[in-house]
């Protein structure tokens, strides 16, 4: 039995939350912030046509994509708008009524025409992140078809359907508003945001190698700025420099120190002996910067001469070299605490290993292998199993077939920056 209060009166620990969320007459989803789907009720699962399992783990729009056969088809861009907006604002988002055909399963590749009114709603962590997303529809199919078959019939609407069809329309009407200015000022927001993140991981030095790729996914709902980071220096002599970083946290803040941090360690490795020294330096600086504090980096120096990386690491995952047989080497034997970790300086460790025509240096910030209630080792292991997958492609296709095979194309909850070196 369950504990109760004073008067008799049962205390809430004696509500199953599950049984309530699984008998509640409206359609429900429960969605994850990469909108992967975690929960859905009974009243959804009747609406649909489809089970629990058909359902779970899937990621919501390859679930319910767009009907194919209709070219004005627009319910995934539009819901998708909306999920958008609620993991960047952390606020509900009230969705106009709108179609959107649903897959058919008694037919494959046939569609059923929805009308649904759908909600939105952030459920936030204890750091007021977004950790889950509930999507509530209410099918007012049958409302929309009698409506339309209304006006195919001779002869006025009742006073109840003129009600319900002004009711609606209103709703309708305001809700759009609503939404094309949450839109308009959404889209503004990331047309700033992504400026600056562009501005702020500009290098030059870059389009001197065509060997050389790099990609930059924010965390999904941060706007697209974040605190990761990617660089390429130029040396002298044939060498040049790649570094990744990673700021603790999302958004401005986060981006205005990743910015410093950047800068700092460009310059350090122009003007100091090797990457060791380089984050010796902006391990001191980082002292002096506000939220730099735990920040990681690793930084490499590839002697195309001498044909030998020199790395060294500061609490960051481990770059891979991998072999043109597929053999992955963790370069993981210069690894030092985060950047301003220790109270007095101590000299960082570097270490040196040898390549050879064909290897492909990776390096990457943890959001592409860290995944929630998994040992990091897990992470390493399944992104050099996809390395060996992606054997022969150029770095180009190589960046973007991990993304792809590591599921974080569509974003993940931690930012990415990823760089791929043909050596």
């Amino acid at each position: 039995m369950g504990v109760t209060a004073g008067d008799g009166e049962p205390t809430t620990d004696q509500v199953d939350y599950a049984a309530l969320f699984a008998a509640t007459p409206s359609p429900y989803l429960v969605l994850s912030p990469e909108l992967r789907i975690v929960g859905v009720n009974t009243a959804y699962c009747r609406a649909t046509g489809r089970t629990r399992r058909d359902l779970l783990g899937q990621y919501l729009f390859d679930a319910f994509p767009d009907n194919p056969a209709d070219p004005q088809a627009n319910g995934v861009t539009n819901l998708s708008a909306s999920l958008a907006r609620v993991l960047a604002t952390r606020e509900p988002d009230t969705m106009a009524v709108q179609r959107y055909d649903i897959p058919v399963t008694s037919r494959p590749g046939g569609f059923e025409e929805r009308w649904w009114s759908p909600v939105n709603t952030p459920v936030l962590n204890d750091g007021g992140e977004v950790a889950w997303i509930i999507h509530r529809v209410e099918d007012v199919t049958a409302f929309i078809h009698h409506r339309q078959e209304r006006r195919r019939t001779p002869g006025p609407p009742s006073r109840r359907e003129e009600g319900m069809e002004a009711e609606l329309y209103a709703r309708a009407k305001e809700l759009e508003r609503l939404n094309e200015e949450l839109r308009r000022a959404h889209a503004r927001e990331r047309q700033v945001a992504i400026t600056l993140q562009e501005a702020m991981l500009h290098s030059p030095d870059l389009a001197r190698h065509s060997d050389v790729a790099v990609r930059y996914l924010p965390a999904i709902g941060s706007l697209n700025v974040c605190g990761d980071w990617y660089d390429t220096v130029d040396l002298s002599d044939g060498r040049f420099s790649v570094a990744v970083g990673d700021v603790v946290g999302h958004g401005l803040e986060a981006a205005t120190v990743m910015g410093m941090l950047r800068s700092a360690l460009s310059a350090a490795s122009r003007a100091v002996a090797g990457p060791a020294q380089a984050l010796e330096v902006l391990g001191l600086y980082a002292r002096s910067v506000d939220g730099a504090l735990a920040a990681t980096a690793v930084t490499a120096l590839v002697d195309t001469g001498a044909q030998v990386i020199i790395y060294s690491s500061a609490g960051h995952p481990p770059p891979v070299l991998m072999h043109p047989g597929g053999e992955c080497q963790l370069l993981d034997q210069a690894t030092d605490p985060p950047l301003g970790a220790r109270p007095a300086h101590i000299p960082r460790p570097q270490a040196g290993t040898a390549f050879n025509h064909g290897d492909t240096l990776v390096l990457y910030t943890d959001g592409l292998i860290e995944r929630r209630d998994e040992d990091i080792d897990e992470g390493l292991q399944r992104l050099t199993d996809t390395l060996r997958e992606c054997l022969g492609l150029s770095p180009e296709h190589m960046a973007d077939m991990l993304l792809a095979r590591l599921g974080v194309s569509h974003g993940a909850r931690d930012d990415i920056a990823l760089i791929v070196v043909g050596l």
